[in-house]
C-alpha cells in the first residue's frame, strides 16, 4: 500500500524584507521617485529537511510552538504552497480547513458560498445539489443560509466551512486549529464526525494545541521545532516529551509572584503563600500522573479566629471543576488560630491525567458565610503522562483488568457440577 501523504526531504524558504530606517529627506526623495527603501532580503526556512509518510486511514497530529512551521506543512499538503526543495506527494481528494472564511466571498450568502466553496474543493453542481440539505443541517445555519457571510460570526464561519469540508467525501482532511473557534457543543459534534471519517478510512492531518483532542484522535504525532522534525511516533510518548520540554519552571506560582488573580475577603486570616511540593518536598509545578503532590498553604491570623476552614478547588485548563476538597468535610478540626501557621493537603497518588490545572485557595469561617481570604485560580501546575495509564478523560482510577474465556468458564462449571453430583 502506498502512503496517502509522503514528504521526502522537504524544505520551504521564504524571503523576508524589512523597511530600512529613513530620514525625513530620504523619505521625501523616495516618495517623489515612487521608490521604497528596503533592507536586504533575508532567508527564512519555515520547514527544513522534513520527511515522513502517512498511510491511508491514519490520523496525524502536528504539534509545536507558534511559528514552528506547522501551518506551512499543511499548506504544502493542500498544494497552496510548493516546496523549495524536496518532494510532497498526496494521493486522493483533499479537503482543507485552514483559515476562517477561506473560500468564502463575504458578499455572497451562505447558500451561494456553499456552491462556491464546494466547487473549489472539486464538487460538481449536481453533487452539491445532492448534499445541500445535509450540509445545511450539519451546520445548523438554516435560519441564516440566505444571509451574506460577512454578517456571520467566527463560529458560524467554522460551522459552514467544516460542514462543506466533510461533505465532499475527502480522501484527505486537513484541519488547522480551526475548531478552537466554535462553541463546545459544535466542537464535540465535529470531533464525533472526524471519528466517523477516520473509521471510514479518511486520512486526517490536524494541528491542535489541545492535547486531549490530539491524544483521542491521532494515531501518530509529529513534533516540529523551528521547521525541523524534533520527534515522531507514538502519540503518548511524543505528547509527554513535548509538554515536558515546553514547560517553563519560571512560570510556576510561588507565593506572591506579582501575577494578578481575583482575590477577596476580610483578611482577618491572610494567605501569605501557596507552594506545590513534589514527593521530595521541593517546590515545583510539573507532576506526573500517580506522583505525590502536597499543597502547602501559609497563613497569618491577625487576631484569634475560632474554627476556620480551608477549601481548595482544582480546575482544568478548559474550566472543568475537577475537585473541591475542604478541611472540615475531610475531618481536620482547627479549633482556633492566631499568628502564623501552615496547612497541608497531601495527595499520595495524583489521579489527574495530563493537562494544565489551576488551584484556588480559600480560608473562611466554618459556620458563617465569612470569607477571610480567597485566591481564585492563582496557582498553576501541569501534569504529564507516566506512561502507565490511559490518556483519555479526566482522571485515572486504581483498578485491574482480568479475562476469562467462555470455554474455560464452562469447563470450570462442568467440573464443579461433576464434583457436586458425586
Amino acid at each position: 500500500m502506498q502512503p496517502a501523504i509522503s514528504f521526502e526531504n522537504v524544505s520551504k524558504r521564504f524571503m523576508m524584507t524589512s523597511q530600512r530606517p529613513q530620514t525625513v529627506l530620504e523619505t521625501l526623495i523616495a516618495l517623489v521617485k515612487g521608490q521604497r527603501m528596503r533592507a536586504p532580503e533575508q532567508e527564512l526556512w519555515a520547514v527544513d529537511k522534513l520527511s515522513f509518510d502517512l498511510m491511508p486511514g491514519e490520523c496525524l497530529g502536528i504539534i509545536g510552538r507558534n511559528g514552528s512551521g506547522k501551518s506551512t506543512v499543511l499548506k504544502m499538503i493542500a498544494r497552496i504552497l510548493r516546496p523549495t526543495r524536496g518532494r510532497v506527494t498526496v494521493r486522493g481528494r483533499i479537503s482543507a480547513l485552514l483559515e476562517l472564511g477561506a473560500g468564502f466571498h463575504p458578499d455572497l450568502t451562505g447558500r451561494e458560498n456553499i456552491y462556491l466553496n464546494a466547487s473549489i474543493l472539486g464538487l460538481s453542481r449536481q453533487d452539491v445539489d445532492r448534499q445541500f440539505e445535509s450540509i445545511v443541517d450539519f451546520s445548523e445555519l438554516s435560519s441564516f443560509i440566505d444571509v451574506p457571510v460577512k454578517h456571520y460570526s467566527s463560529g458560524m464561519h467554522v460551522r459552514l466551512g467544516f460542514s462543506v469540508a466533510i461533505h465532499i467525501e475527502p480522501d484527505v482532511l486537513i484541519l488547522d486549529e480551526i475548531l478552537a473557534v466554535g462553541d463546545q457543543a459544535f466542537q464535540t459534534k465535529c470531533i464525533e464526525q472526524i471519528y466517523s471519517l477516520k473509521q471510514d478510512g479518511t486520512t486526517i492531518i490536524l494541528i491542535s494545541h489541545n492535547m486531549d483532542v490530539v491524544r483521542s484522535l491521532c494515531t501518530q504525532l509529529l513534533w516540529i521545532e523551528h521547521g525541523a522534525l524534533r520527534g515522531a511516533g507514538n502519540v503518548n510518548t511524543i505528547a509527554s516529551e513535548y509538554l515536558a520540554e515546553t514547560y517553563n519552571p519560571q512560570q510556576q506560582a510561588i507565593g506572591y509572584t506579582g501575577k494578578s488573580f481575583k482575590r477577596w475577603g476580610t483578611r482577618d486570616i491572610e494567605i501569605t503563600a501557596v507552594r506545590l511540593l513534589n514527593e521530595e518536598g521541593r517546590e515545583f509545578g510539573l507532576f506526573r500522573t500517580s506522583e505525590q503532590m502536597t499543597i502547602e498553604v501559609h497563613y497569618v491570623a491577625h487576631r484569634a479566629i475560632a474554627e476556620p476552614q480551608i477549601d481548595l478547588a482544582i480546575h482544568r485548563q478548559d474550566g472543568v471543576h475537577v475537585i473541591g476538597p475542604n478541611s472540615h468535610a475531610d475531618g481536620l478540626e482547627i479549633n482556633s488560630v492566631s499568628g502564623v501557621g501552615r496547612i497541608y493537603y497531601h495527595v499520595e497518588r495524583l489521579p489527574l491525567l495530563p493537562a494544565r490545572y489551576q488551584v484556588s485557595v480559600t480560608i473562611h469561617d466554618s459556620q458563617l458565610p465569612t470569607v477571610y481570604d480567597h485566591h481564585e485560580q492563582a496557582y498553576p501546575f501541569r501534569v504529564i503522562a507516566d506512561d502507565l495509564h490511559g490518556m483519555h478523560g479526566l482522571v485515572t482510577i486504581p483498578a485491574t483488568w482480568s479475562w476469562q474465556p467462555e470455554e474455560a468458564h464452562e469447563s470450570e462449571n462442568e467440573a464443579t457440577t461433576t464434583v457436586l453430583t458425586r
